[in-house]
């Protein structure tokens, strides 16, 4: 991955650009990111919020509930309603960056494949992918820098 990649909403009155590589990229299988989406998942590159730059353009957060019970706030541009970036709960140091609104998707691959026990059953996952029925121990899977990187975002000792 390159240093900086940009993205943006579907009009393009909004843009953004991250600052360094994300900490881990999940692709989530869940029935609530199917159904927020309108698609079979979400590709999500976890990053710290102070690595977000929003370039141009403005955000509107909206509520919604996820699978945990904890709620959710997605960022849309106030034009189009694209959803750029979440966050999960009360964590405002880090954000979850929807990979599809990079201008280079493709630059990003998912680390780990999660809540695949409501995959679409079309759905083929790549071989060597780590993937989870549901989620999965944080500690035992990322790269220690970024485990460290995520630590720091939450305000936690490593």
């Amino acid at each position: 991955m390159t240093e900086e990649l940009e993205g943006g909403c579907t009009c393009g009155a909004l843009r953004y650009r991250l600052a360094g590589a994300p900490m881990f990229v999940h692709c989530c299988h869940c029935r609530k990111c199917q159904c927020q989406t309108g698609s079979a998942f979400v590709l999500n590159a976890l990053i710290e919020t102070d690595r977000i730059a929003l370039l141009s353009g403005e955000v509107t957060a909206t509520t919604v509930p996820t699978g945990s019970g904890r709620s959710q706030e997605i960022y849309r541009c106030v034009s189009c309603k694209t959803a750029v970036w979440s966050d999960y709960g009360p964590r405002p140091n880090l954000r979850f960056v929807r990979v599809g609104t990079l201008d280079d998707p493709a630059a990003l691959q998912p680390d780990v494949h999660i809540f695949i026990r409501s995959k679409l059953p079309w759905v083929m996952l790549p071989e060597g992918v780590p993937r989870f029925e549901a989620y999965y121990d944080t500690r035992a899977l990322w790269p220690a820098e970024s485990y460290e990187r995520r630590a720091i975002a939450l305000g936690n000792e490593t």
